[in-house]
Parts: structure tokens; sequence; C-alpha cells
């Protein structure tokens, strides 16, 4: 038989909080210094993050043991290490850069014109311009230079270093013009783009699966001096497990301010993190430097369910039936709510985000939450069979 003490234990050990957030083991966590001497493949350590010559690296996976060993090192730096790196001249031709870049301002004087695209989940509307999912509209514009552009050596070696093989890329690309207004610290997809009250929903192992599931990145299109406001990034912060709560606590953001660190970048560099390090995009105090960075999120190729499930067609065929198991009291709303558990999209990703935005929040609705609200409005069949199928049709690319 368990003791109190012990259940009690073990409570704390499965459920996270926001409120046991504790700033001083934090501190513990973070305030490291990195050892050179023990990433063997890095050209230098600046203000505790790792620098690697892309030629040097890249020259030294010419062999199966090279690349095995370099990869085996830069999963560590992600992992346990200070979680982020930059990776100079991961571009040496930047003329791929240059035409990418070219495709990217068209796009964007498009979305003005058109008064579409743009937002964000961690800055304020209007702060930059956004594309999101530059990967396929990169690859439609101009497939010869998207092949050019993502044939890069450097993006395939962390990619896989992180994630194994059969990743899966996706890519938004920021620019923020002078004047631009840094982004809140955050930590990223999944978890990262939750609300505490959701986070705390989640076990600890949970945390501990979200940042293997992804890995973020940055190719810099221009050069980035400090003024320019490249990415903030907390070394080691990937390492509290809580982190995906602590930062909805004030103490926590204001040691992220007090205590982040910034690197200019040169257009062509390449910058990867584990999507857990606490980091935000910085104020652009330029004069005259649009900052762009496309954005890299690669995912794991394990992130999928194994069967397709036509789940729209399941919530319209479902929605009836509930209306009159509910009015008949012959389920409660317990297990209602667990029948469309078990039907509708829990998730609200992947999706469009120029159709289907993060409006007043971090994540667009998701079909579950249509379905609810759509029962305790006592919708007929048909209107939540048109609302369930315009949802659809936004999250289509």
């Amino acid at each position: 038989m368990k003791t109190d003490n012990n259940a009690r234990e073990r409570l704390n050990r499965v459920w996270l909080s926001e409120d046991a957030c504790d700033i001083e083991a934090f501190r513990a966590e973070v305030e490291r210094q990195t050892d050179l001497a023990d990433y063997p493949y890095a050209l230098a350590c600046e203000k505790n993050v790792l620098i690697y010559d892309s030629a040097s690296l890249t020259a030294a996976c010419a062999t199966a043991d090279g690349r095995r060993a370099a990869l085996a090192e830069i999963c560590e730096v992600l992992a346990g290490g200070p979680g982020v790196a930059v990776f100079k001249r991961a571009y040496a031709d930047t003329a791929v850069i240059d035409a990418a870049s070219r495709i990217f301002d068209a796009i964007i004087d498009e979305q003005r014109r058109t008064n579409s695209g743009g937002g964000d989940h961690f800055a304020k509307p209007g702060a930059n311009d956004r594309i999101w999912n530059s990967l396929e509209k990169h690859c439609l514009k101009d497939p010869e230079n998207f092949a050019a552009y993502y044939a890069n050596a450097i993006i395939a070696l962390v990619s896989e270093a992180w994630l194994g093989p059969n990743y899966q890329m996706t890519a938004q690309v920021n620019r923020v013009n002078p004047g631009g207004a840094s982004q809140s610290p955050h930590r990223d997809y999944h978890l990262g783009f939750q609300t505490a009250a959701a986070i705390e929903q989640y076990p600890a192992h949970v945390h501990r699966l979200s940042p293997v599931l992804t890995l973020q990145g940055a190719v810099a299109h221009c050069d980035m001096p400090i003024e320019s406001g490249p990415t903030l990034f907390l070394p080691y912060s990937q390492t509290y497990l809580p982190g995906y709560l602590a930062l909805k606590r004030p103490e926590f953001s204001a040691y992220f301010e007090q205590n982040h660190v910034q690197l200019p970048l040169e257009k062509g560099d390449v910058v990867f993190f584990n999507p857990a390090l606490f980091h935000a995009a910085g104020s652009n105090r330029s004069a005259g430097i649009r900052r762009v960075a496309n954005l890299l999120q690669v995912s794991s190729a394990f992130g999928r369910a194994m069967e397709t499930v036509d789940r729209e067609h399941m919530c319209v065929v479902l929605f009836p039936a509930l209306k009159v198991l509910a009015a008949d009291g012959k389920l409660t709303q317990d297990e209602i709510a667990n029948a469309v558990a078990a039907c509708a999209e829990g998730y609200s990703f992947p999706t469009n985000l120029d159709r289907d935005p993060p409006v007043g929040g971090l994540a667009p609705r998701t079909q579950a939450q249509l379905m609810h609200e759509a029962l305790a409005g006592e919708w007929s069949a048909e209107a939540f069979a048109e609302a369930l199928a315009d949802q659809a049709a936004k999250k289509l690319s």
C-alpha cells in the first residue's frame, strides 16, 4: 500500500504546474558555461553559443565514421548542451539566397497588395511580414531555386542529427522591418503553442517528448548586425523540464530579458536550436535593414497516426446522434466529450495559417472545439456540416 506522501510525490512527478516553477532551480540549470573542448567539431564558442564552420563540418562528414561522430555531437549540443548552434557560411554561394529572397519579396508585396497573410504567434500584428508555408510557395514559384536552396548539406545534417531520417520540412519567412518590436520570449511547437491551462493537462513525459518531435532553424537572408534584432537565446534553458509553463510567469520572462544572448549573423548563415530553448525575435532598431529569415521547422517522421481517418465525415454523421443522445439523457456531458474526443480532430495543426490564422490566441479553433460549440448552441445538422466543411477548406494549402 502506497502512503499519502508517496502518492503526493507521484502527482508532482507526473503533473507539472505553473505554480511549481522555481526560478532558483531554473538558474541552476541555465547558469553554465560551454566548454569548447567538449565539442571538437566546433570552431568557437561565443556567448555560450557554439559556432561551426560549415565547410569544415561538411568535410569531416566525408566518411561514414566522421558523419556519425558529427551527428552525435550536434545531437548532444541540442539536447543537453547549450541548445543552439550557428553554422557559418552554410550557403557558400549566397546567390541562391538572393534568388530566394526575390521570390519571398514578391510574395510579401502581393500579400500587402491583397491584404492577406501576415500574423504572428508571439508578436503584435503588423510588427513584421510573414509568409506562412514558404516551403510550398517557394517550390511552386521556382522549383529549380527551391532544389538548390534545400539541397543544402548543413540543413540535412542537423535535421538528421536531431530527428533521424525521413524528417518532414516546413518553413515560414519572417521579415522584421525597421522599428519592428521584439517577440515575447517563448518555446516553440507543440506545447509552446498552448495556454498554461492546456499545458498542465499533459503528463511530464509529454513535456520531455515535445522537443524531440521538431527542430527549429533559421536561414539568414541578409546580414544581421545586433541592431537589426537577430534572435535572442537563453542557452541551456531547454533543459528545464517545466519550461513550457515557466515562461507564463513574470520572473522567468524578466530573467530572460536580463540574461539572453544575441549574436550577429551574416547572409548564408544558418542557426539551429532545440524548440524548447527560450528564445524571441529581437527588436529591429536599425535605420534601414529589413531583417529576413526563413524559419525552418523540421518534424519527426513519427509525428503521425497509423491510419488515414476521414474525421470530417465522421463528425457530420456523429453530430445528429449526439444531439439525440444528449436530449434523451442517455449520455452525460462527460460521456459526450469522450465520444467527441474519439471522433473529432482535437489539435489545431497542421493548417493553412493564411486562411486559418491564430486569431485571439496561439492556435486556431479545432474540429473538436467547433463540435462542442455546435452542440452547446443546438445548431442544426446542416449548419454544423457547413461550418465543418468551411473549417476544413481553410486548412488546405
